[in-house]
């Protein structure tokens, strides 16, 4: 417990009164908002890694659960930073199935975008890549906005190894999703698979970009040739 306050001491005196007014209308913690009841004291990401860095060695696994249940984001931001640095550091197998282990089992405290793209292709991404993927594709069916995000986002660890097709698989149960962080990520996905394998993306889109909500399409074809670009947002491929 005590190097949980050490850490809380630490991003305590980073807090900005101004970023942390900002902050709830950013991540939409206002009621009806996706970040619903989502509490800020206002630090940076930069620094919360910072502080991450100073105290991943001597905080545990149960340290970095207690801190990742707290109600203010910017604390389990910071356990989401300690536990991917925990895992990038692990010294064996049962070390990162207990570091994964503790992730899956606290996904409801993993709630807002920042916390999936932070962490899930880091942890879940090298742990999954070589193993069965179910899990994956059950998030991806769930009705759990994160769940969903965080099948999707772990694919990046894939796509940075050269494999693209769990991407696309997971694309296409997501394709018809009605929220814009499914649209967002999904997009960036495959933007993010066409940057390594242009055809590759090209030829997912060609089969399935007219079924794609406007702003995944946006988010794929953001770094095409721009009359290419055009045709597509146009329906002209």
């Amino acid at each position: 417990m005590k190097s949980i306050q050490a850490v809380k001491d630490e991003l305590g005196k980073y807090k900005n009164a101004e970023k942390a007014e900002f902050l709830p209308r950013y991540f939409k913690a206002a009621p009806g908002g996706y970040g619903e009841g989502d509490q800020f004291i206002g630090v940076t990401v930069p620094l919360q890694r910072k502080v991450a860095r100073k105290y991943y060695r001597e905080v545990s696994l149960d340290d970095i659960e207690i801190l990742l249940k707290e109600p203010v984001h910017e604390y389990r931001l910071t356990a989401l930073f300690l536990l991917v640095l925990k895992y990038e550091k692990a010294k064996d197998k049962e070390e990162q199935r207990a570091i994964v282990d503790l992730y899956l089992n606290n996904i409801p405290y993993i709630n807002n975008w920042d916390l999936v793209d932070s962490s899930a292709d880091k942890i879940l991404g090298p742990y999954f890549l070589e193993r069965e993927k179910d899990l994956l594709y059950a998030f991806a069916r769930s009705d759990h906005l994160w769940k969903q995000r965080i099948a999707i986002i772990t694919t990046f660890y894939f796509i940075r190894n050269g494999q693209y097709q769990d991407t696309f698989n997971i694309a296409g149960i997501l394709l018809k999703h009605k929220h814009d962080l499914i649209h967002k990520a999904v997009g960036w996905m495959l933007r993010e698979t066409g940057n390594r394998d242009f055809a590759a993306e090209l030829g997912f889109l060609k089969e399935h970009y007219r079924e794609m909500p406007r702003t995944m399409l946006r988010y794929a074809v953001e770094k095409f040739d721009e009359g290419l670009r055009q045709r597509f947002l146009k329906g002209e491929v």
